[in-house]
């Protein structure tokens, strides 16, 4: 455990230590695109954060590699280097794109090709477990589509999810982390060798995502951008092939006792076909909706749109932070939760807690609904979400009345006085980029293209 936390430690350090360098590169490289109507920023943001992103998993597996306990997963297995050869090509064509917008048909296929050349370096799906049936063995090419579309399926459910700061890279963090605990129990905890890989890179992205979050988060100085989402995603994927397809499950010796006993005993082996899917499946079902979504108005799939899980809840009144971290609970909850159940699923303590957890997660949701305002006595007290908003008399007078203008979010009957002209100043962005110059004091939302 030592080793893997040192892994994680320098591939944080790493990352963490770049993406500043990468952020001035970025900016002199021009790639600051400019503001879209469906994004939510309001100011050029660099991208390329995935640069740093790769020299830290390059910066792991190199320390990986040179640590006595860590060294037979590179010694019995050709994976880490799969998985290096797959992530190099896909990393390129994702920093090309975040300077130059490639096509996303070429995208697509730079990522079936990087799925290809890990199947062909042996990180593949072998065998998968059915249940009632037990293992059955693949053919080459069953094991190479099913590789590739799970390559292809989680590159694009992290990449779709990338809309705010800091909610791909948290998500994926908060995933590789359930997953880190699921295979470490199977390699230490049945003594599977096999499992090894799975679990070095679990850490390693967790290290990826810990050392980028500090700039992405909100408000971001620096995007992952395609470079890395499609990374990041693509080495979440490489992980579950190898603990699905890899591990002989056979192994575990749980196809002994009673039924009852066997199919208790016999959670761990399935949980991996469950696992990948659970760990995205927010992205997931965002990815699917955004697909069904942009068909029945008869789009294209990759057409991008601002109907996303995360716009969505911007629209219904959560603040950007807010918003992010409604993301980060449900992904915990379904991937943790899956974790617990596959350890302890005769108690029902476990189910019980997730539908509790559940119910919290709902009544989050609902929240902008049911947003209180606080009396007038309290309104220098309370967080500034709960006070009424001010208004401004405008000179223009209707039938010798002033109109009052409204300063922020619209104000009920009680809401307090302002004195004329006076106008609340706000940053003029959120992302925290300053190249372009300085600050403006009053935002213009209309010249940024943003629109509610």
């Amino acid at each position: 455990m030592r080793d893997y936390l040192l892994t994680l430690c320098v591939t944080a350090a790493v990352t963490y230590l770049l993406t500043g360098p990468v952020r001035k590169f970025a900016i002199a490289a021009g790639a600051m695109p400019e503001i879209r109507a469906r994004d939510v920023h309001r100011e050029p943001t660099p991208r390329l954060g995935g640069i740093a992103m790769f020299f830290g998993l390059c910066a792991g597996l190199l320390v990986a590699d040179n640590l006595q306990n860590l060294n037979g997963v590179f010694e019995l297995s050709n994976e880490p280097r799969a998985l290096l050869s797959g992530a190099a090509l896909i990393w390129l064509v994702g920093v090309l794109d975040d300077k130059f917008e490639i096509d996303a048909l070429i995208k697509l296929g730079a990522q079936m090709i990087a799925a290809g050349v890990m199947v062909m370096q042996g990180l593949t799906i072998l065998w998968i477990p059915v249940p009632g049936i037990g293992m059955v063995s693949l053919t080459d090419w069953q094991g190479t589509l099913l590789t590739v579309a799970l390559v292809v399926i989680t590159i694009n459910a992290v990449n779709f999810v990338d809309g705010l700061d800091g909610l791909a890279a948290g998500m994926v963090c908060l995933a590789s982390a359930a997953f880190f605990l699921y295979a470490y129990r199977i390699w230490y905890g049945y003594g599977i060798e096999a499992a090894a890989p799975a679990t070095l890179f679990a850490a390693i992205l967790m290290g990826m995502c810990v050392g980028f979050l500090p700039h992405n988060m909100h408000p971001a100085r620096i995007f992952m951008g395609d470079s890395g989402s499609m990374l990041i995603g693509l080495v979440l994927a490489a992980g579950a092939i190898s603990v699905t397809g890899q591990v002989d499950m056979d192994a575990l010796a749980v196809f002994e006792g009673s039924t009852r006993q066997a199919t208790h005993a016999a959670l761990p082996v399935f949980i991996p076909l469950l696992l990948p899917m659970t760990i995205i499946a927010i992205p997931f079902a965002d990815l699917v909706l955004a697909v069904v979504r942009r068909a029945w108005n008869g789009k294209s799939p990759f057409a991008a749109d601002r109907g996303h899980l995360h716009h969505r809840l911007l629209d219904i009144g959560h603040s950007h932070s807010r918003s992010v971290l409604i993301m980060y609970f449900w992904s915990a909850l379904i991937a943790f939760g899956v974790v617990a159940y596959s350890v302890h699923s005769a108690s029902m303590w476990i189910l019980l807690i997730v539908v509790g957890l559940s119910a919290v997660g709902l009544v989050l949701l609902l929240l902008p609904r049911f947003t209180p305002r606080a009396p007038l006595w309290a309104q220098s007290i309370v967080p500034p979400r709960y006070r009424r908003r001010r208004v401004a008399e405008v000179p223009e007078a209707v039938g010798g009345e002033s109109v009052p203008e409204a300063v922020g979010a619209p104000c009920g009957p009680q809401a307090l006085p302002a004195e004329p002209g006076e106008r609340t100043p706000v940053p003029a962005g959120v992302n925290g980029a300053t190249a372009l110059g300085a600050r403006s004091r009053v935002p213009d939302r209309w010249k940024a293209g943003f629109r509610n």
